[in-house]
């Protein structure tokens, strides 16, 4: 397998930038997911790796070694599309085949009439046969092997089109949103067998798609994208638990962060709706910033108001939402000019909360995350010392 260098990645298609100077360093078998909004630049940054479309500027190296002048099928790498790209007049084994009858016949070995001819094609069909079925062995296709793709359901059409990424045993596996045609369940098995099929095969794997359940759940490290930049590159819990932006904050997380408008006093301490928090960032008096609160942060107070070191304010419910399991609540906040907020709640605890009553809804402040003017974190003093802000950036 192989590391997957990415230097200052550029690439417009006419007046429109989409890739601004990307720089990604993946180790030998990794996980690496690129996740962000529709239209961020990720598919195309995923198609410059296959070699599928030309950078205008900067540098591709896998296993050390630039790939730059290579044309797609001479890098190594896999590819598996959002469609499948199966042939349907195919059996699954000759999709799955396919890459090793065109590596090891040439043209005209491939020529039906040579079948009952050359004794030297039908040894090398042996050797395909032989590669398809442990690659079938892995996926539990070998009983699928003489059907067609219309036969298949959803999910083994999937794994047909793994199947033909992994014959080629490529240094490099590229998944361009595989999940995103299969249905809710199928999606969750399909993550673990695709995370089960990464720890079997110790490749190294990147990702692409705009689910950031997928990337929180299967990732080793995920490259959250925008606007054809990295805004920010590190593990799941590190843009869960100290995202570097408020874009990063709401992208990632489900329901998405609570973000509330504040102010800084002269002692640097956060004021929310003119209470003061225990918070305290560097910065300018009267400065306008954001809080961030995660839903599972903020819940209905216990006991009195302001109790704890935990501060709090009235709220009127606005709808429910059933997961079964628990309820995420929707809440106006009671004479604010400012956006709702939700919360989530065991069924017990929603049941206690209607429409028509003022709920006091508390929150932990060591939980909070906060954001400047311009949208990017800033660091909360550690115990009333100060600390600089430091953007998270890639």
């Amino acid at each position: 397998m192989a590391t997957v260098d990415l230097t200052s990645i550029a690439k417009s298609f006419g007046p429109t930038k989409v890739l601004g100077g990307v720089d990604l360093s993946i180790a030998d078998g990794e996980f690496l997911t690129l996740v962000g909004p529709s239209g961020c630049g990720k598919s195309t940054l995923i198609r410059i790796i296959a070699g599928l479309e030309a950078q205008d500027s900067g540098g591709v190296a896998i296993g050390g070694a630039s790939v730059d002048h290579l044309r797609a099928h001479e890098r190594r790498v896999a590819m598996v599309f959002q469609s499948y790209a199966l042939y349907p007049h195919m059996t699954v084994g000759a999709n799955i085949g396919l890459p090793l009858t065109m590596s090891r016949m040439t043209l005209r070995q491939r020529l039906p009439l040579l079948r009952l001819l050359s004794r030297q094609r039908r040894e090398i069909l042996r050797g395909i046969e032989a590669d398809v079925g442990a690659v079938a062995a892995q996926l539990q296709l070998e009983h699928l092997l003489d059907r067609r793709p219309a036969q298949l359901s959803g999910g083994q059409r999937q794994r047909v089109a793994l199947g033909r990424a992994m014959v080629r045993s490529p240094d490099v596996f590229l998944m361009d949103e595989p999940l995103s045609n299969l249905d809710a369940k199928l999606r969750v098995h399909m993550r673990t067998e695709l995370a089960e099929l990464h720890k079997r095969l110790g490749a190294t794997f990147i990702y692409v798609t705009h689910d950031q359940i997928e990337a929180m759940t299967m990732s080793d490290r995920v490259a959250m994208m925008d606007a054809g930049d990295v805004l920010q590159l590190g593990t799941p819990s590190e843009l869960y638990e100290r995202p570097a932006s408020i874009k990063v904050a709401q992208f990632i997380g489900s329901p998405a962060i609570n973000l509330l408008p504040a102010t800084l006093a002269g002692s640097g301490r956060i004021e929310l709706f003119g209470r003061p928090l225990s918070l305290a960032v560097n910065g300018t008096a009267g400065a306008s910033i954001t809080l961030g609160i995660r839903a599972e942060a903020l819940s209905l107070a216990q006991g009195e108001p302001g109790q704890g070191g935990r501060a709090w304010f009235s709220a009127r419910l606005r709808r429910k939402e059933n997961l079964g399991s628990e309820y995420i609540l929707h809440f106006d906040l009671a004479g604010r000019d400012a956006p709702g907020v939700t919360t989530r709640a065991t069924a017990a605890t929603a049941a206690t909360v209607n429409e028509t009553a003022e709920v006091a809804l508390t929150f932990d402040e060591t939980a909070c995350h906060v954001f400047d003017v311009g949208g990017e974190r800033l660091e909360p003093r550690n115990g009333g010392a100060v600390s600089s802000v430091v953007p998270l950036r890639a």
